[in-house]
């Protein structure tokens, strides 16, 4: 018995570490293609078109529709817009991912559209909503405006329309406008008598447009009798636009390419207060003698010009930027108003003493300290920026 066992055991041995080893599959050679018996052409693979991919049924670029919203109150309320329950003469279809305008309700008299997709103002665009005083249509993708749309909104008073593709300003403009803003567009052309009824409006934005000396005529601005603020800043403008009306009161010629302004240009405006024209071409060769010396001026900016001394002005003008020009030193006893000898006393009258409170002169080529003269004209400096 003790015989058998022992010559068991190695092969017990053996079939243990066997059991233990990853077992191997055996090697194949791989299956050769047969060769055509003679006589026997190949059979071609059959080849069959890949699926092309869907063509979206929006432009890429513009994102889906958003889904309806929850029912209303008002039947009349579009269900892509909202009808707030304690507003219900506004609706506000802002931000909806709109590719036009909805039906809007008669009863609506302010209006949301921004920030939309809204490429044209069809004539039926307000057909049921004529009593409508605010529409704001800011950043949509608008190119075209029909005649008329505007025109059968006898009470509109506010038109927002910036950050659009408008390459002129719309015709056919409501007479009750108040507000007109049209900056961040494309607009190089302005039709003649666009503006020539609108004898309400008090405020005209056209900055950020392609606005040239040639599309500025003498009777552009004709017909705005109640003008108070117009911008046109961030053009190519090379001169003084033409004409502006004579009710203004605050003038935005910022970023544009203005090298003269000529003689006596304001003093065409008794109610003029407000100045812009920063970043200009402007030197002292441009700016006639008293220029800026206009009585209702309360501020001027005239930074990032190339002037090189400091301009006359009027003793009530309140702030004065000159920053980021070519002055290399400042005169006091120049540029003051009044007659500094009537200032020897401390205590004089200070309604005689001019009203200047803000001098921004840094970024020229001034050190301090501030000239005494200056501070002796200016008495009621509260800083000065040099």
């Amino acid at each position: 018995m003790k015989a058998s066992l022992c010559w068991l055991l190695p092969l017990l041995i053996l079939a243990s570490e066997a059991q233990d080893q990853p077992t191997k599959r055996p090697r194949t050679k791989p299956k050769q293609p047969r060769p055509p018996r003679p006589g026997r052409p190949l059979r071609p693979t059959p080849s069959f078109p890949r699926p092309q991919p869907r063509e979206p049924a929006e432009p890429t670029d513009l994102p889906p529709p958003l889904p309806p919203g929850p029912p209303s109150l008002f039947p009349d309320c579009p269900r892509e817009c909202y009808c707030p329950y304690d507003f219900p003469s506004a609706l506000y279809c802002d931000s909806r991912n709109l590719r036009k305008v909805p039906v809007i309700p008669s009863r609506i008299h302010y209006l949301y559209l921004q920030n939309n997709f809204i490429s044209e103002l069809p004539l039926e665009a307000f057909k049921n909503a004529s009593g409508l005083r605010w529409i704001n249509l800011d950043n949509n993708r608008i190119r075209k405006v029909d005649q008329k749309v505007l025109e059968r909104l006898p009470s509109l008073v506010f038109l927002y329309m910036e950050k659009n593709q408008l390459e002129e300003v719309p015709v056919a403009l409501p007479r009750s406008l108040e507000q007109l803003r049209l900056s961040q567009n494309l607009i190089s052309k302005i039709p003649p008598g666009a503006f020539s009824k609108l004898e309400k409006l008090l405020l005209l934005d056209l900055q950020s447009n392609r606005l040239r000396d040639d599309v500025l005529r003498p009777d552009t601005f004709q017909g705005l009798k109640s003008l108070m603020q117009l911008n046109l800043a961030h053009n190519t403008l090379r001169k003084m636009p033409p004409k502006v009306p004579p009710a203004i009161h605050q003038l935005y010629l910022d970023s544009n390419r203005i090298e003269t302004i000529p003689s006596g240009y304001f003093k065409a405006f008794p109610n003029l207060a407000f100045i812009r024209l920063n970043y200009n071409r402007l030197s002292d060769r441009g700016l006639p003698r008293n220029c800026f010396n206009i009585s209702n001026l309360l501020v001027l900016h005239l930074a990032h010009n190339q002037i090189s001394s400091v301009p006359a002005i009027s003793s009530r003008l309140e702030h004065l930027y000159l920053n980021n020009n070519s002055i290399e030193k400042i005169n006091g006893t120049q540029i003051c108003p009044n007659n500094l000898v009537a200032f020897h006393d401390f205590s004089s009258d200070l309604e005689n003493v001019p009203h200047l409170r803000y001098l921004r002169l840094d970024g020229n080529h001034l050190k301090p300290p501030i000239p005494l003269d200056l501070m002796m004209c200016f008495r009621l400096l509260q800083s000065v920026v040099i």
